[in-house]
């Protein structure tokens, strides 16, 4: 358990001022095909029509947002799971902000525990999110620990992560700011344990508590904290109403249509 995080901060506030929880499938490197891909997004058409309280926002491989975006739906936003920071030049295999904003993407998940595994540094990921924002994009930016000691330094480890990406972001940019909670030691087949919603709430208290510091206390109060680690329709509802998150970052789950769409419903139905 995490030790209890007494900051003065009411619990009450994680969840204080909540409107449409957000539903982010995160595809990373599928499917394999663009037929298949188009079959998911008809799948999720078909239901997110009927939703009043719950936005989706499907991320697929770059590849396929140009045709899945054209035959997609109003009531169905999409992003991608990465840009770089510079407008154009000579950086082969990147593609820009300005390039997936003309593709009428609308978000774009940077700082995910796989692509910083792969090497990006918080710097980087800084000027990642500062062009995205600038560009009018919304940003889903991931933190979490890679670890959970008992002395939680690692709340140390996620307040330098948090402090550095956001590092040059003024506050009048947090307007399309979405910070997503993802665990890595709580992800995958090699998870060595699960998040209790009660701390997941605790965590996002904290985050919160670190936006106030950096910027004030109403602008982290309004920002939207999802929670991404493990998430499928058996606990998707327990980590936005007892978690306090605002939504979810879904990742395997949201690439089998069935399973997705059976987590918009939990949500719709909080």
């Amino acid at each position: 358990m995490i030790t209890r995080i007494s900051n003065g901060v009411n619990p009450l506030d994680a969840t204080r001022g909540r409107q449409k929880q957000l539903i982010v499938g995160n595809w990373k490197m599928n499917p394999r095909t663009v037929a298949e891909a188009r079959k998911i997004v008809s799948s999720i058409k078909a239901a997110v029509g009927s939703l009043k309280k719950t936005d989706v926002v499907v991320c697929p491989p770059s590849v396929f947002l140009g045709d899945l975006v054209v035959n997609g739906s109003t009531r169905l936003a999409f992003g991608t799971q990465n840009v770089h920071f510079e407008k154009d030049g000579a950086f082969t295999g990147e593609i820009s902000v300005a390039m997936i904003a003309s593709l009428k993407a609308k978000y774009v998940i940077l700082g995910h525990s796989e692509r910083r595994e792969m090497g990006e540094t918080d710097d980087l990921i800084a000027k990642k999110v500062h062009a995205a924002l600038e560009a009018g994009l919304s940003v889903i930016l991931c933190v979490g620990e890679k670890e959970r000691d008992p002395e939680c330094a690692y709340l140390d480890i996620m307040k330098s992560q948090i402090e550095a990406s956001l590092h040059g972001i003024p506050k009048n940019m947090l307007a399309k700011l979405i910070i997503a909670y993802e665990p890595v030691w709580a992800i995958g087949a090699k998870a060595k344990g699960v998040v209790l919603p009660e701390e997941l709430l605790e965590t996002i208290i904290f985050i919160r508590k670190i936006l106030s510091g950096m910027y004030d206390q109403p602008s982290a109060h309004a920002m939207k904290i999802l929670y991404g680690g493990s998430v499928d329709e058996n606990n998707a509802g327990s980590f936005m109403k007892e978690g306090g998150a605002a939504g979810l970052l879904v990742g395997r789950a949201s690439v089998e249509a069935k399973k997705f769409v059976g987590i918009l419903k939990v949500a719709e139905s909080l």
